[in-house]
């Protein structure tokens, strides 16, 4: 048996300082050598416990603390890619995650969708508050630890920095995160502890660092143990062609021993590829796997946990997010069993068989997106019909119809990082099909949220166009152009509406006639509106016997389109509710029970 390495991603909304911080552990320059400074790809390097321990310096003394972990094997993740690629079967790769927040921005939508998936993959997160040195007044003394700069500055600085720091727990707050500065957590189970860092002077990275350590020795330390003797099995982060090499995987193992000249068993949409490790090139330590600049060593061998780049022959189709193992021998019984294993690991979350249920169609760009997706739909208790990898296909496009048909709530595409091929434009119009895409999870939520939303509202405002609506109207002195068969009056719409068809009733609660028709000037309408004075057929009436010039009328309400209009008040003025109220008022009196 043996100790892996804790496995520890850095999340957070693009341009937060996520590389930056990992540079200044590291004393490296990726961020430099990255477009605009962004992330574009995974990056992994590992960091040995020596160099924690110097980082750490003097603060290690003073908190007379001891580190006794192995070697951390940290994960840089693009802002978009939000370490979805990082799966194994059942969860996350990451042991611990450190969440980057720009503390002068606060959240943004890289923030939420990192927490989100977080939380739904049970990943316990320090909190890096970061670019503290921006703030107007902050100062840094290189010989005194964070919380002693911090007590030393003006009150001033002070107050910025608390006002900034709790915007930002409120944050957490309103996303159900229990956050706090990190020397006032009292329970770390039950809180989340967030650091003031500076990634540009170094500030607050001792203490990150110390915090990070701690927790992990705390709470994954007896988990950490490994057979090395057993086969590999780990996750691609990513697919590349490498000059020399061609194509290269570069793999996170988590568990297990690879070796040169293993046999591979590799993950794909056309099922499992069988391949034979031709080489592995390892990151020497604090080196990044993405950075050009950075040296491989060539390894016969390497135990998890830890990233490598795998070259091997016939790897095309490949995705990352795919599962890897390595078989202990060459036997074909063992090879079969692998790759029914990995192909069963693949259909845990692909969901491709047309099945009668309504839901949901998703697909996504990796696996391990999709599986991200498929998590946070089942926390939303949105169900998924079918899951599939790639962009938006024709085939696709009769799926999503079948089940548009079978519910127009769910019955939606949501696509993460997928692309929709021009010539399915037309068809997605003529066929009017809902098709909601992002390159942020939460944000294809939030829209698909917003078309439930609209939709229901739709659906409601049919229904109410259909019932009895609450109306109050007098007929007009002066204007009564017939007195039956039908009485033709010209009346005054007090407050609500009404439609032809509707039942009309005396303010005694006598029912007495129908809405037969309705002229407005010229103009034949079939609804009249509060302030509209209109030429009403009421046939069963005759003016001057059930009702005289002058007197209110109302509209007669059947008991279901009550029961109805109490569901849709929402959609009713106040006015209306008021008159619904003094309708079921006047009802009642002849009896008591009606409504109820």
């Amino acid at each position: 048996m043996a100790v892996r390495k804790i496995l520890v991603t850095v999340v957070g909304h693009v341009d937060h300082g996520k590389t930056s911080l990992l540079d200044k552990i590291r004393r490296s320059d990726v961020t430099a050598g990255e477009a605009g400074a962004i992330t574009q790809a995974i990056g992994v390097s590992i960091i040995p416990i020596r160099t924690i321990e110097k980082v750490c310096g003097k603060l290690l003394d003073h908190m007379k603390g001891k580190i006794t972990i192995p070697r951390l094997l940290t994960i840089d993740t693009p802002g978009h890619a939000a370490f979805t690629s990082l799966r194994k079967r059942g969860g996350s790769l990451a042991d611990i995650a450190i969440l980057v927040v720009d503390i002068n921005e606060g959240f943004k939508p890289q923030t939420i969708e990192s927490i989100e998936i977080l939380k739904a993959n049970k990943v316990p997160f320090v909190i890096a508050a970061n670019k503290v040195d921006l703030m107007h007044g902050w100062e840094y003394d290189t010989n005194k630890n964070l919380l002693q700069n911090m007590s030393g500055m003006s009150h001033q600085a002070q107050g910025e920095f608390e006002k900034k720091f709790y915007e930002l727990v409120g944050q957490f707050q309103e996303h159900t995160v229990n956050a706090e500065r990190f020397d006032r957590v009292q329970d770390y189970t039950q809180q989340f502890a967030i650091v003031p860092i500076s990634a540009h002077t170094g500030q607050g990275i001792p203490e990150l660092l110390m915090v990070l350590t701690g927790l992990a020795q705390k709470f994954f330390e007896a988990k950490l143990e490994i057979s090395i003797d057993g086969a590999a099995k780990g996750s691609i982060l990513e697919v590349k062609e490498e000059k020399g090499l061609g194509l290269t995987l570069d793999t996170i193992i988590y568990d297990g021993t690879i070796r040169v000249n293993d046999v591979l068993v590799i993950g794909s949409l056309n099922g499992a590829i069988v391949t034979k490790v031709r080489a592995l090139l390892e990151p020497k330590e604090l080196a990044e796997m993405r950075d050009k600049k950075s040296k491989f060593k060539n390894v016969k061998s390497v135990v998890a946990a830890t990233g490598v780049k795998i070259s091997g022959p016939n790897m095309d189709g490949a995705m990352a997010g795919m599962p890897v193992r390595a078989a202990t021998t060459k036997d074909k019984k063992e090879i079969e069993k692998l790759k029914l294993e990995v192909q069963s690991e693949i259909e845990d979350v692909l969901q491709e068989t047309e099945t009668e249920e309504s839901g949901v169609m998703i697909k996504a760009d990796t696996l391990g997106s999709l599986e991200a997706m498929k998590v946070l739909l089942g926390d939303k208790g949105i169900p998924v019909a079918f899951a599939s990898l790639g962009d938006v296909s024709k085939k696709d496009l009769s799926t999503l119809e079948s089940l548009r048909d079978k519910d127009e709530f769910t019955g939606v595409l949501l696509g993460f990082n997928v692309k929709i091929p021009g010539d399915l434009a037309i068809a997605i119009k003529e066929k009017d099909l809902t098709i909601i895409k992002h390159d942020i999870i939460y944000k294809i939520f939030d829209d698909y949220d917003l078309y439930t939303g609209t939709l229901q509202e739709k659906i409601e405002k049919r229904e109410l166009a259909n019932l009895t609506r609450p109306c109050k109207f007098s007929i007009m002195p002066g204007y009564v152009f017939r007195q039956n068969n039908p009485a033709i009056c010209g009346v005054d719409i007090e407050v609500g509406q009404i439609k032809n068809g509707d039942g009309l009733m005396t303010i005694s609660g006598k029912s007495m006639s129908t809405v037969k028709s309705m002229k407005k000037g010229q103009e034949n309408v079939t609804r009249a509106t509060q302030g509209d004075q209109v030429a009403m057929a009421m046939p069963g009436l005759t003016v001057g016997r059930q009702a005289k010039e002058g007197d209110f009328l109302y509209t007669d309400i059947p008991e279901n389109d009550y029961a109805k209009l109490k569901k849709l008040k929402k959609h009713l003025s106040k006015l209306e509710v008021d008159l619904v109220k003094e309708i079921v008022e006047i009802k009642r009196k002849d009896n008591p029970v009606w409504g109820v």
